[in-house]
């Protein structure tokens, strides 16, 4: 596929496509190809390349150790670090958001072909937790 084609469908600009094109023929997911009729292709099928393995490549989502880090205030670090609440359910939130990538390949983006569905959160002894009611308008 051409530069300019990829620009001109997704509205990017033709240097940020290459960019990400660059970052991602280091990593081996594309190749490009040189002539007149060159451009990039995927360097395996596209039912074998996982949107986790393409989200790593270009920075992923962040890690709850990331977005702990980020949200000090005005200390070196969180006055939670020790004992937090949260940070259990960033690092679940993180690790389901990579397993959900992780088994999504990207023949089913191109196609439109992906069916998600939504999980129950349970507590840690198996029991389903209580959901927060919405506000009737």
């Amino acid at each position: 596929m051409f530069v300019r084609d990829i620009a001109d469908r997704e509205k990017l600009s033709i240097a940020y496509v290459e960019k990400i094109l660059w970052t991602l023929s280091r990593s081996g997911i594309v190749e490009s190809v040189r002539g007149p009729k060159g451009g990039y292709r995927l360097t395996r099928p596209s039912d074998q390349i996982s949107l986790g393995e393409v989200m790593r490549v270009l920075g992923g989502i962040p890690s709850e150790q990331e977005i702990c880090s980020q949200f000090t205030g005005n200390q070196d670090t969180c006055v939670h670090h020790d004992d937090c609440g949260l940070r259990p359910v960033w690092a679940s939130i993180t690790d389901f958001v990579h397993s959900v990538f992780d088994k999504v390949p990207i023949s089913a983006l191109l196609t439109g072909a992906i069916d998600v569905k939504f999980v129950h959160i349970t507590s840690k002894n198996g029991s389903r937790l209580p959901t927060v009611a919405q506000a009737a308008n």
